[in-house]
C-alpha cells in the first residue's frame, strides 16, 4: 500500500513536471536538463533563453491541504537549489552571466491542471545559509 502511494506522487510529479517543460517551450525557452544531479542537488529542470540560464523547481500537488505547491521551496530548498545552479553553471555554461531560479507550481484539483510560472522566485542572496 506504501509502494502505490509513493508510486501515485511519482507520476504526479513526473506529470507535473512534464506539462512544466511544455509551458516553458511555448514561452520561448529551451530544456537543456531535466532531473540532471550539480553540486550533490536534483534539479528538475534547467532552462535556457538567450543568455539566461533558468534552474526550476517544479512543485505538484492534488490540491491546497498542505498549502500551495510552491510554499515548499523555503529557505532549506533554495539555498540548494542556488547551490546545484551554480553548480550546473560551472559545468555547462561557466561563460554565462545571468542565472535565474524559477517555480513551476502545479496544482492538480478537479481532474484539470493549473499552472503558474513564478518567474524570478527568489535569488542566490534570498537562498541565505540554510542547509
Amino acid at each position: 500500500m506504501a509502494n502505490d502511494h509513493v508510486d501515485g506522487r511519482r507520476a504526479l510529479g513526473a506529470e507535473g513536471e512534464a506539462l512544466a517543460a511544455a509551458h516553458l517551450e511555448r514561452a520561448g525557452y529551451r530544456i537543456a536538463a531535466r532531473n540532471v544531479r550539480a553540486g550533490g542537488v536534483e534539479l528538475d529542470l534547467v532552462a535556457l533563453r538567450g543568455s539566461l540560464v533558468v534552474v526550476v523547481e517544479v512543485k505538484s500537488r492534488r490540491g491546497r491541504g498542505c498549502g500551495a505547491p510552491e510554499e515548499a521551496v523555503d529557505a532549506r530548498k533554495r539555498a540548494r537549489l542556488v547551490r546545484g545552479g551554480l553548480a550546473w553553471l560551472r559545468e555547462h555554461r561557466p561563460r554565462a552571466r545571468r542565472l535565474r531560479f524559477d517555480v513551476v507550481s502545479c496544482l492538480h484539483e478537479g481532474g484539470a491542471w493549473t499552472l503558474s510560472h513564478l518567474e524570478a522566485a527568489f535569488d542566490a542572496g534570498d537562498a541565505g545559509d540554510a542547509d
